[in-house]
């Protein structure tokens, strides 16, 4: 099966998120949100092979963890996707409200820490 992280389409979001986070503006987009938020992605199906990454907008960081759950704490929301659903939404082929009515999205934790994370606090993200 190789490694997980490799088959998701959308794992390179995160790389670029990450380095993003490390400039100035990424730390002065993070200070306006402080949220930290969980990213459950799936390949096909949620809730299976999940891959969690963790977007600490108060330390300005991306964390990556691929078996297992994450131990640094607890988020302040958790959403679940679909691999190419979540890739949709980010390059803005899928809007997110929308994708949370019909099911595509997965929402934990509090409202308004999730309504606060927006596709539009990251540069449009390149395409591989």
């Amino acid at each position: 099966m190789g490694d997980l992280n490799q088959q998701l389409k959308s794992g390179f979001l995160f790389d670029q998120m990450k380095d993003y986070l490390a400039s100035d503006a990424g730390k002065e987009s993070a200070k306006k949100v402080g949220f930290v938020y969980q990213f459950n992605i799936a390949p096909k199906k949620l809730g299976l092979d999940e891959v969690i990454y963790i977007v600490d907008l108060i330390k300005c960081e991306v964390i990556k963890v691929i078996s297992g759950a994450y131990e640094g704490g607890k988020p302040d929301a958790t959403f679940s996707f679909v691999d190419e659903d979540y890739l949709k939404i980010v390059i803005g082929k899928m809007n997110p409200q929308l994708a949370f009515l019909r099911g595509k999205i997965k929402m934990q934790g509090s409202i308004t820490a999730a309504i606060k994370f927006t596709p539009d606090i990251f540069p449009k993200p390149t395409l591989p």
